[in-house]
């Protein structure tokens, strides 16, 4: 009797596991789009920390994300069970204030390259930047990531919740903590990983492998680049996830976008072929001398068979 209480115990444990993983797929399928964005948005938030303190600093935020989704995970359960319109609203007003950050950045851009230093004024600037407490600056990029986490956590959290909605309250709970928990792992460890590259390029550089050496001169020569990159695609990652949160909480703009999207994939998956098949019969007709006739007609065939394609991954009403 107890043998088979224990079997059925396994079984039980052995669906659930099951279950949870299919989920965990599922929900980490539908948020990749989001991990892409606090991604570049908390490596561009650490960049201008001294060298030495940068991997302290990103430590500092991971801790700072662990514990919102301490707060957000058990929070948007509640919600979910006794307030579930609350959702949308809220995550709204946290897809406002990341345009609002986004906004503050490219006019905070726009101002410093209209009113350009002279040197004095320079000099003056970078000592008072040297005279400043480092602690209390890093202490001000670490609350503006944590600040900017919580509302991309928040967007994991609820997009991870709507797809276990209907499962039972303990699959719930692990599905949402196991995400919440590789998310922060994955995105801070690359974070780590990108904020070092210069120091990984020193030490690869410095060694006696000629191949260690081309890797590490690549990284040095790529790292102040992709720090630049990030910058620049961490204030459009404000834009792109606050204005989708919002856009997506406003069902008949929400809708109208779609139907101009839907539109436009229409209207391109006609005009595409019969310009690609015109162009390619011209490149041929020009290059081909006597044979254009013949290369054209190859052409047209090509043409079609490769547009017909591209049309069909693009618009999937043609498939």
């Amino acid at each position: 009797m107890a043998g088979s209480s224990l079997l059925t115990l396994l079984d039980d444990i052995a669906t659930l596991l099951d279950d949870i993983s299919v989920m965990g797929k599922l929900a980490a399928k539908k948020t990749a789009g989001v991990l892409g964005d606090d991604l570049s948005l908390n490596a561009q938030q650490v960049t201008g920390v001294r060298a030495n303190r940068e991997l302290p600093v990103v430590w500092s935020v991971a801790k700072g994300s662990l514990i919102n989704k301490v707060i957000l995970v058990p929070l948007a359960l509640l919600i979910s069970a006794f307030i579930p319109w609350a959702i949308t609203p809220l995550l709204m007003l946290g897809g406002a204030f990341l345009c609002f950050e986004g906004v503050e950045k490219v006019l905070h851009t726009f101002e410093s390259r209209k009113h350009k230093e002279n040197p004095a004024e320079r000099q003056k600037r970078l000592e008072a930047l040297a005279a400043q407490d480092p602690l209390a600056f890093e202490k001000d990029k670490v609350k503006g990531a944590v600040r900017t986490d919580f509302i991309l956590s928040a967007e994991i959290v609820a997009i991870t919740l709507g797809i276990v909605a209907q499962a039972p309250l303990l699959n719930q709970v692990l599905v949402l903590a196991g995400i919440a928990l590789v998310v922060t792992i994955g995105v801070y460890g690359l974070v780590g990983i990108i904020v070092k590259l210069d120091d990984m390029g020193y030490w690869l550089a410095e060694k006696r492998s000629v191949l260690a050496q081309g890797i590490g001169k690549g990284l040095l020569i790529i790292a102040p680049w992709l720090m630049k990159a990030l910058s620049i695609v961490g204030t459009l990652a404000m834009f792109l996830v606050g204005g989708g949160i919002v856009v997506h909480g406003i069902a008949p703009l929400h809708h109208a976008i779609e139907h101009f999207a839907q539109q436009q994939g229409t209207f391109m998956a006609h005009t595409i072929p019969g310009g690609a098949e015109s162009g390619a019969r011209l490149y041929y007709r020009r290059h081909c001398g006597g044979a254009g006739e013949r290369c054209s007609e190859n052409s047209r065939c090509f043409a079609l068979i490769f547009c017909n394609e591209l049309c069909k991954m693009a618009h999937p009403r043609l498939r």
